[in-house]
Protein backbone atom coordinates (compact mmCIF):
# COMPACT_ATOMS: atom_id res chain seq x y z
CA UNK A 1 0.00 0.00 0.00
CA UNK A 2 1.36 3.64 -0.94
CA UNK A 3 2.13 5.48 2.04
CA UNK A 4 2.61 8.68 -0.10
CA UNK A 5 -0.06 11.09 1.40
CA UNK A 6 1.40 10.33 5.58
CA UNK A 7 3.06 14.12 6.20
CA UNK A 8 7.03 14.22 7.42
CA UNK A 9 7.22 14.09 11.10
CA UNK A 10 6.24 16.59 13.32
CA UNK A 11 4.24 17.95 10.40
CA UNK A 12 0.64 17.88 10.50
CA UNK A 13 -2.78 18.72 8.39
CA UNK A 14 -4.76 21.31 10.64
CA UNK A 15 -8.65 20.32 10.36
CA UNK A 16 -11.33 22.79 10.49
CA UNK A 17 -12.32 22.88 14.27
CA UNK A 18 -8.52 23.38 15.31
CA UNK A 19 -8.36 25.70 11.70
CA UNK A 20 -11.13 28.20 13.15
CA UNK A 21 -9.23 28.61 16.40
CA UNK A 22 -6.14 29.30 15.52
CA UNK A 23 -7.66 31.75 12.42
CA UNK A 24 -9.72 33.78 15.83
CA UNK A 25 -6.56 33.76 17.60
CA UNK A 26 -4.07 34.93 14.54
CA UNK A 27 -7.25 37.62 13.88
CA UNK A 28 -7.35 38.69 17.46
CA UNK A 29 -3.33 39.10 17.84
CA UNK A 30 -3.35 40.98 15.12
CA UNK A 31 -6.09 43.68 16.25
CA UNK A 32 -5.21 43.19 19.52
CA UNK A 33 -1.35 44.74 17.77
CA UNK A 34 -2.92 47.22 15.87
CA UNK A 35 -4.95 48.53 18.51
CA UNK A 36 -1.30 49.49 20.03
CA UNK A 37 0.03 50.83 16.58
CA UNK A 38 1.64 48.32 15.21
CA UNK A 39 2.14 47.86 11.52
CA UNK A 40 1.54 44.44 9.70
CA UNK A 41 4.48 43.47 7.56
CA UNK A 42 4.60 40.23 5.66
CA UNK A 43 8.28 39.09 4.77
CA UNK A 44 8.80 36.13 2.30
CA UNK A 45 8.66 32.21 3.55
CA UNK A 46 12.17 32.47 1.60
CA UNK A 47 15.44 34.47 1.17
CA UNK A 48 19.01 34.35 1.21
CA UNK A 49 20.36 32.42 3.51
CA UNK A 50 23.35 35.33 4.61
CA UNK A 51 20.22 37.53 5.46
CA UNK A 52 18.37 34.97 7.49
CA UNK A 53 21.23 33.67 9.66
CA UNK A 54 22.99 37.66 9.87
CA UNK A 55 23.45 38.23 13.26
CA UNK A 56 21.76 34.89 14.71
CA UNK A 57 23.95 32.83 16.11
CA UNK A 58 24.54 28.80 15.40
CA UNK A 59 21.92 27.78 17.26
CA UNK A 60 19.20 29.29 14.18
CA UNK A 61 21.30 28.12 11.69
CA UNK A 62 20.78 24.32 12.80
CA UNK A 63 17.30 25.22 12.65
CA UNK A 64 17.04 26.26 8.76
CA UNK A 65 16.39 24.63 6.42
CA UNK A 66 18.66 24.93 3.04
CA UNK A 67 17.85 24.63 -0.73
CA UNK A 68 19.42 25.93 -3.88
CA UNK A 69 17.74 28.93 -5.83
CA UNK A 70 17.50 26.84 -9.68
CA UNK A 71 17.46 31.09 -10.89
CA UNK A 72 20.76 32.28 -8.97
CA UNK A 73 22.30 29.21 -7.76
CA UNK A 74 22.78 30.92 -4.25
CA UNK A 75 21.75 28.88 -1.26
CA UNK A 76 18.09 30.01 0.11
CA UNK A 77 16.79 29.41 3.37
CA UNK A 78 13.34 28.95 5.16
CA UNK A 79 13.09 31.05 7.59
CA UNK A 80 13.17 30.08 11.21
CA UNK A 81 12.16 32.82 12.82
CA UNK A 82 10.90 36.04 11.26
CA UNK A 83 12.78 38.48 13.54
CA UNK A 84 16.13 39.23 10.79
CA UNK A 85 13.64 39.89 8.29
CA UNK A 86 11.92 42.28 10.31
CA UNK A 87 15.16 43.78 11.00
CA UNK A 88 16.05 43.79 7.59
CA UNK A 89 12.85 45.31 6.26
CA UNK A 90 13.52 48.29 9.16
CA UNK A 91 16.83 49.17 8.29
CA UNK A 92 16.55 49.08 3.99
CA UNK A 93 13.06 49.11 3.44
CA UNK A 94 11.01 51.42 5.86
CA UNK A 95 14.09 53.37 6.90
CA UNK A 96 12.47 55.71 9.13
CA UNK A 97 14.24 57.74 11.93
CA UNK A 98 11.80 57.49 14.58
CA UNK A 99 10.12 54.91 15.88
CA UNK A 100 8.59 51.59 14.25
CA UNK A 101 6.36 49.42 15.43
CA UNK A 102 6.27 46.56 13.20
CA UNK A 103 3.78 43.01 13.90
CA UNK A 104 3.63 40.08 11.93
CA UNK A 105 2.00 36.51 11.86
CA UNK A 106 3.30 33.33 9.39
CA UNK A 107 4.75 30.05 9.52
CA UNK A 108 7.97 29.08 9.82
CA UNK A 109 9.66 26.07 9.45
CA UNK A 110 12.31 24.45 11.63
CA UNK A 111 14.63 21.10 10.93
CA UNK A 112 13.97 19.66 14.74
CA UNK A 113 10.97 20.86 16.90
CA UNK A 114 11.66 22.66 20.03
CA UNK A 115 10.38 19.17 21.81
CA UNK A 116 8.70 16.20 21.33
CA UNK A 117 5.50 16.97 20.74
CA UNK A 118 6.03 20.25 19.28
CA UNK A 119 5.15 21.39 15.51
CA UNK A 120 8.36 21.88 12.84
CA UNK A 121 6.10 24.30 11.07
CA UNK A 122 4.99 26.86 13.76
CA UNK A 123 3.00 29.40 13.06
CA UNK A 124 4.29 32.62 14.36
CA UNK A 125 2.86 35.92 15.37
CA UNK A 126 5.38 38.53 16.70
CA UNK A 127 5.78 42.35 17.28
CA UNK A 128 8.31 44.42 17.57
CA UNK A 129 9.83 48.27 18.51
CA UNK A 130 12.34 49.61 16.52
CA UNK A 131 14.10 53.23 17.49
CA UNK A 132 13.94 53.03 21.28
CA UNK A 133 16.08 52.23 23.86
CA UNK A 134 14.00 52.74 26.88
CA UNK A 135 12.55 50.66 29.16
CA UNK A 136 9.03 51.87 28.30
CA UNK A 137 9.22 49.88 24.83
CA UNK A 138 9.91 46.70 26.74
CA UNK A 139 7.06 47.22 28.96
CA UNK A 140 4.48 47.74 25.73
CA UNK A 141 6.08 44.24 24.62
CA UNK A 142 5.51 42.94 27.41
CA UNK A 143 1.72 44.52 27.67
CA UNK A 144 1.07 43.23 24.23
CA UNK A 145 2.04 39.58 25.03
CA UNK A 146 -0.21 39.35 28.21
CA UNK A 147 -3.00 41.38 26.94
CA UNK A 148 -2.70 38.64 23.37
CA UNK A 149 -2.62 35.80 26.35
CA UNK A 150 -5.81 37.21 28.12
CA UNK A 151 -7.44 37.74 24.89
CA UNK A 152 -6.95 33.88 24.51
CA UNK A 153 -8.79 33.22 27.45
CA UNK A 154 -5.81 32.51 29.61
CA UNK A 155 -5.32 34.52 32.54
CA UNK A 156 -3.18 32.39 35.30
CA UNK A 157 0.21 32.84 33.78
CA UNK A 158 3.56 33.92 35.12
CA UNK A 159 6.05 36.27 33.38
CA UNK A 160 9.74 34.76 34.21
CA UNK A 161 12.15 37.61 33.98
CA UNK A 162 15.94 37.36 32.71
CA UNK A 163 18.36 39.72 31.24
CA UNK A 164 21.16 39.00 29.02
CA UNK A 165 23.64 41.59 30.62
CA UNK A 166 24.03 39.54 33.75
CA UNK A 167 25.00 36.00 32.46
CA UNK A 168 27.80 38.05 30.01
CA UNK A 169 29.18 40.29 33.14
CA UNK A 170 29.69 37.41 34.70
CA UNK A 171 31.78 35.62 32.17
CA UNK A 172 33.87 38.93 31.78
CA UNK A 173 34.18 37.74 27.97
CA UNK A 174 35.37 34.47 28.58
CA UNK A 175 34.78 31.98 25.97
CA UNK A 176 32.34 29.47 27.08
CA UNK A 177 31.11 26.10 25.53
CA UNK A 178 27.19 26.29 24.64
CA UNK A 179 26.82 22.98 26.59
CA UNK A 180 27.33 25.37 29.77
CA UNK A 181 24.87 28.02 28.95
CA UNK A 182 22.15 24.44 28.32
CA UNK A 183 23.44 23.79 31.79
CA UNK A 184 22.51 26.93 33.42
CA UNK A 185 19.23 27.26 31.67
CA UNK A 186 17.97 23.41 32.97
CA UNK A 187 19.67 24.20 36.46
CA UNK A 188 21.65 20.99 36.06
CA UNK A 189 24.54 21.40 38.60
CA UNK A 190 26.03 18.47 38.19
CA UNK A 191 26.71 18.95 34.24
CA UNK A 192 27.63 22.83 35.27
CA UNK A 193 30.46 21.72 37.26
CA UNK A 194 31.89 19.35 34.94
CA UNK A 195 31.64 21.59 32.06
CA UNK A 196 32.99 24.76 34.19
CA UNK A 197 35.87 22.38 35.76
CA UNK A 198 38.26 23.72 33.32
CA UNK A 199 37.27 27.60 33.81
CA UNK A 200 39.13 29.89 36.60
CA UNK A 201 38.31 29.14 39.66
CA UNK A 202 36.16 32.24 40.36
CA UNK A 203 34.36 31.99 37.59
CA UNK A 204 33.33 28.15 38.56
CA UNK A 205 31.77 30.10 41.69
CA UNK A 206 29.80 32.57 39.81
CA UNK A 207 28.47 30.07 37.67
CA UNK A 208 27.28 28.08 40.62
CA UNK A 209 26.37 31.28 42.50
CA UNK A 210 24.03 32.21 38.90
CA UNK A 211 22.66 28.61 38.92
CA UNK A 212 20.30 29.31 42.13
CA UNK A 213 19.10 32.50 41.12
CA UNK A 214 15.52 31.99 40.12
CA UNK A 215 12.96 32.48 42.24
CA UNK A 216 11.33 35.51 43.49
CA UNK A 217 11.89 39.49 43.94
CA UNK A 218 14.33 37.88 46.56
CA UNK A 219 16.07 37.42 43.64
CA UNK A 220 17.17 40.58 42.94
CA UNK A 221 18.80 40.92 46.32
CA UNK A 222 20.68 38.13 46.24
CA UNK A 223 22.66 38.87 43.19
CA UNK A 224 23.31 42.75 44.22
CA UNK A 225 24.68 40.68 47.39
CA UNK A 226 26.68 37.98 44.90
CA UNK A 227 28.13 40.98 43.09
CA UNK A 228 28.28 44.42 44.50
CA UNK A 229 30.74 45.77 42.86
CA UNK A 230 29.71 44.85 39.22
CA UNK A 231 27.77 47.98 37.48
CA UNK A 232 26.49 46.29 34.71
CA UNK A 233 25.09 43.99 36.51
CA UNK A 234 23.36 46.42 39.26
CA UNK A 235 21.99 48.05 36.02
CA UNK A 236 20.76 45.04 34.79
CA UNK A 237 18.97 44.23 38.19
CA UNK A 238 17.30 47.90 38.08
CA UNK A 239 16.21 47.66 34.82
CA UNK A 240 14.22 44.20 36.05
CA UNK A 241 12.95 45.52 39.23
CA UNK A 242 11.52 48.47 37.39
CA UNK A 243 9.84 46.35 34.73
CA UNK A 244 8.48 43.87 37.24
CA UNK A 245 6.89 46.71 39.02
CA UNK A 246 5.05 48.23 36.36
CA UNK A 247 3.85 45.24 35.23
CA UNK A 248 2.57 44.08 38.52
CA UNK A 249 0.54 47.56 38.33
CA UNK A 250 -1.07 47.10 35.21
CA UNK A 251 -1.61 43.15 35.74
CA UNK A 252 -1.82 42.57 39.04
CA UNK A 253 -3.21 38.54 38.79
CA UNK A 254 0.08 37.37 36.74
CA UNK A 255 2.68 36.04 39.12
CA UNK A 256 6.46 37.17 38.08
CA UNK A 257 9.45 35.44 39.07
CA UNK A 258 13.38 35.59 37.72
CA UNK A 259 15.61 33.35 36.19
CA UNK A 260 19.10 35.09 35.77
CA UNK A 261 20.95 32.21 34.81
CA UNK A 262 18.77 31.42 31.31
CA UNK A 263 20.34 33.28 28.23
CA UNK A 264 19.21 30.18 26.01
CA UNK A 265 17.67 30.62 22.57
CA UNK A 266 18.59 33.11 19.86
CA UNK A 267 22.38 34.87 20.17
CA UNK A 268 21.07 38.48 19.37
CA UNK A 269 19.46 39.43 22.60
CA UNK A 270 20.70 41.84 24.26
CA UNK A 271 18.61 43.08 27.74
CA UNK A 272 15.92 42.04 29.21
CA UNK A 273 14.20 38.99 28.62
CA UNK A 274 10.79 37.54 29.60
CA UNK A 275 8.81 33.74 28.85
CA UNK A 276 5.11 33.91 29.91
CA UNK A 277 3.77 30.42 30.92
CA UNK A 278 0.28 28.90 31.23
CA UNK A 279 -0.60 27.14 34.24
CA UNK A 280 -1.07 24.11 31.79
CA UNK A 281 1.61 24.52 29.75
CA UNK A 282 5.17 22.50 29.72
CA UNK A 283 6.73 25.09 27.43
CA UNK A 284 6.61 29.06 27.10
CA UNK A 285 3.75 30.73 25.66
CA UNK A 286 5.55 33.51 24.34
CA UNK A 287 8.98 34.69 24.47
CA UNK A 288 10.88 37.98 23.77
CA UNK A 289 13.08 40.72 25.14
CA UNK A 290 15.63 43.21 23.50
CA UNK A 291 17.83 42.52 20.73
CA UNK A 292 19.27 45.72 20.08
CA UNK A 293 22.01 44.63 17.63
CA UNK A 294 20.06 42.68 15.56
CA UNK A 295 19.95 45.50 12.65
CA UNK A 296 23.74 45.87 12.88
CA UNK A 297 24.59 43.35 9.84
CA UNK A 298 21.73 45.19 7.83
CA UNK A 299 23.58 48.37 8.49
CA UNK A 300 21.76 49.97 10.94
CA UNK A 301 21.90 49.54 14.07
CA UNK A 302 19.55 50.80 16.19
CA UNK A 303 17.37 50.12 19.30
CA UNK A 304 14.84 46.49 18.83
CA UNK A 305 12.27 45.03 21.09
CA UNK A 306 10.21 43.03 20.84
CA UNK A 307 8.29 39.06 21.65
CA UNK A 308 6.82 36.23 19.72
CA UNK A 309 4.67 33.25 20.29
CA UNK A 310 3.36 29.88 18.12
CA UNK A 311 -0.18 30.39 17.38
CA UNK A 312 -0.58 27.34 16.85
CA UNK A 313 0.36 25.93 20.18
CA UNK A 314 -1.54 28.51 21.81
CA UNK A 315 -4.32 27.43 20.17
CA UNK A 316 -3.92 24.10 22.55
CA UNK A 317 -3.34 25.81 25.56
CA UNK A 318 -6.58 28.81 24.83
CA UNK A 319 -10.12 28.39 26.32
CA UNK A 320 -12.28 26.06 24.23
CA UNK A 321 -14.60 28.46 22.30
CA UNK A 322 -18.21 27.47 21.23
CA UNK A 323 -18.89 26.30 17.84
CA UNK A 324 -19.62 29.25 15.63
CA UNK A 325 -23.76 29.99 15.45
CA UNK A 326 -25.07 29.51 11.91
CA UNK A 327 -28.38 29.72 10.15
CA UNK A 328 -29.32 26.72 8.04
CA UNK A 329 -31.08 27.08 4.96
CA UNK A 330 -32.27 24.78 2.05
CA UNK A 331 -30.70 24.82 -1.15
CA UNK A 332 -32.89 25.92 -4.27
CA UNK A 333 -32.81 28.49 -7.14
CA UNK A 334 -35.82 30.69 -6.25
CA UNK A 335 -34.83 34.09 -6.28
CA UNK A 336 -36.45 34.57 -3.06
CA UNK A 337 -34.64 32.08 -1.66
CA UNK A 338 -31.44 33.19 -3.12
CA UNK A 339 -31.99 36.88 -1.78
CA UNK A 340 -32.99 36.37 1.81
CA UNK A 341 -29.76 34.42 1.92
CA UNK A 342 -27.53 37.06 0.36
CA UNK A 343 -29.10 39.11 3.10
CA UNK A 344 -28.47 37.65 5.72
CA UNK A 345 -24.44 36.74 4.55
CA UNK A 346 -24.29 40.55 3.71
CA UNK A 347 -25.27 41.48 7.27
CA UNK A 348 -22.60 39.22 8.86
CA UNK A 349 -24.52 36.07 9.27
CA UNK A 350 -23.46 32.39 8.59
CA UNK A 351 -25.31 30.66 6.38
CA UNK A 352 -25.05 26.99 5.46
CA UNK A 353 -26.94 25.68 2.49
CA UNK A 354 -27.91 22.30 2.75
CA UNK A 355 -27.54 20.28 -0.54
CA UNK A 356 -29.69 17.62 -1.96
CA UNK A 357 -29.02 14.92 -0.38
CA UNK A 358 -26.77 15.55 2.55
CA UNK A 359 -29.48 16.99 5.45
CA UNK A 360 -28.11 15.40 8.36
CA UNK A 361 -25.05 15.54 7.52
CA UNK A 362 -22.71 17.16 10.95
CA UNK A 363 -20.53 19.71 10.26
CA UNK A 364 -18.16 22.68 11.85
CA UNK A 365 -21.22 25.45 12.46
CA UNK A 366 -23.52 25.10 15.34
CA UNK A 367 -26.83 25.73 13.02
CA UNK A 368 -29.17 26.76 15.60
CA UNK A 369 -31.74 28.83 13.24
CA UNK A 370 -33.32 27.81 10.22
CA UNK A 371 -34.07 29.76 7.01
CA UNK A 372 -37.95 28.53 6.15
CA UNK A 373 -40.81 30.28 3.99
CA UNK A 374 -43.63 31.33 5.87
CA UNK A 375 -46.67 33.15 3.45
CA UNK A 376 -44.38 33.41 0.60
CA UNK A 377 -41.94 35.07 2.70
CA UNK A 378 -38.60 33.76 3.85
CA UNK A 379 -38.25 34.34 7.67
CA UNK A 380 -35.09 33.31 10.02
CA UNK A 381 -36.56 31.04 12.85
CA UNK A 382 -34.69 29.01 15.98
CA UNK A 383 -34.23 25.48 16.20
Amino acid sequence: MSRAWLLPEQIADVLPSQARRIEELRRRLIDGARSYGFELVMPPLLEHLESLLSGTGHSLDLKTFKLVDQLSGRTLGLRADTTPQVARIDAHLLNRQGVARLCYCGPVLHTRADGVQGSREPLQFGAEIYGHAGLEADLEVIDLALDGLRGAGIDDVMLDLGHARIVRAVLGGQPVDAAVIAALAHKDAAALAELASPLPARLQQDLAALLRLYGGIEVLDAAREAWPAQAPIARALDDLAWLASHVQQAHPGVRIGFDLADISGYAYYSGARFSIYGAAANAALARGGRYDEVGAVFGRNRPAVGFSLDVKALAQSAAEHPAVAAVRAPWGDASGLRAAVRRLREQGQIVACTLPGHENEAQEYDCDRELIEVDGHWVVRAL
